[in-house]
């Protein structure tokens, strides 16, 4: 697996389509942990998230190499929005499986993007399942959310702009949910820079790459509810992601719902941004160990920026 060729060769497609996100320096955390803190600023992105460099990747790889035109994938958040975002720019034809449980506001902003809806199960288990035997038997592409070489190398362009923008970076904290994007981000700094520090940031009601790393292999682990419900569930068992983390990854940060919170809080007062619990949690994760990050120029990605108004009101209220 060529990691670094593949993500140069997504620069090159999905340019077109995307953002080159901004840095922000954060004079408030800088000064905290007496370093130099930037944040990479993926809230910014097209639909809100970082999430569309890989699915207009994917996409744009199978249509134009394969000639496929139709495609499947199961998602209630970013990585939906995403795959709306690409079949409509891309004129492909979609259909997106969600839980019959969705949160409605979500099922409403996907129906917006007038892309092909169908509820199925309780669970973005059950969804994704139903989904990808579906596409399996109806002779479709599924656009996984994560487990995918080309999904995992839009997500790795986000490396390439943080490069450009940052001079000698020690370290990026980096949000973890099935590994998509920290295996991207890594892959090509890692290539390029092999000193820096890759860490990993969790919720600590929702570890699961972080017990599968300690436990040698990708595990079952049951997830409680979490704000940061963006990086939250399980991991394929045949995941590609596990080993590039496994390879790239230098250390891991499990935070506190109420250390989410509180990042959230920081960013809106601070900074003037909402962002959802996914993209606080590399702020909460530094302020955590803000000790081991003194002198250190550091990169906080901030993933997203879909959160539930009514949510975000009464946290910081």
């Amino acid at each position: 697996m060529d990691i670094l060729k593949e993500i140069m060769e997504a620069e090159e497609r999905i340019r077109p389509y995307i953002k080159r996100t901004p840095v922000e320096y954060s004079s408030i955390l800088s000064g905290l942990g007496e370093c130099k803190v930037y944040l990479k600023l993926e809230n910014q992105q097209e639909t809100s998230s970082f999430k569309i460099r890989g699915a207009m990747n994917s996409l744009i790889y199978l249509s134009n190499n394969q000639n496929k035109r139709d495609f499947v994938t199961a998602s209630s958040g970013n990585h939906g929005a995403a795959f709306a975002y690409g079949i409509a720019k891309l004129g492909l034809i979609g259909k997106i499986f969600l839980p019959e449980n969705a949160s409605p506001v979500k099922i409403k902003a996907l129906k917006e993007q007038k892309i092909n809806i169908e509820l199925y199960g309780t669970d973005c288990v059950q969804a994704e399942t139903f989904a990808r035997t579906y596409a399996k038997n109806n002779e479709l592409d599924f656009i996984s959310p994560y487990n995918d070489l080309k999904i995992i190398a839009g997500q790795g362009t986000i490396g390439m702009e943080i490069e450009e923008q940052v001079e000698k970076v020690d370290c990026v904290l980096i949000p973890i949910g099935g590994g998509g994007l920290i295996s991207g981000i890594s892959g090509y700094l890692k290539s390029k820079f092999p000193e820096i520090k890759i860490i990993g940031c969790q919720p600590e009601n929702s570890p699961v790459m972080y017990e599968s790393i300690k436990a040698g292999k990708i595990i079952d682990y049951e997830s409680k509810p979490t704000l940061s419900d963006g990086t939250a569930g399980g991991i394929e068992p045949d995941s590609i992601t596990f080993n590039l983390c496994q390879n790239y990854v230098d250390d891991y940060i499990l935070v506190s719902e109420e250390e989410i919170k509180n990042a959230l809080k920081l960013l809106y007062e601070e900074h003037k941004m909402i962002v959802e619990g996914a993209g606080a949690l590399t702020i909460a994760s530094f302020i955590k160990q803000i000790k081991k990050f003194k002198g250190f120029i550091v990169v906080l990605i901030i993933s997203g920026s879909k959160i539930n108004p009514k949510e975000f009101e009464k946290i910081i209220s």
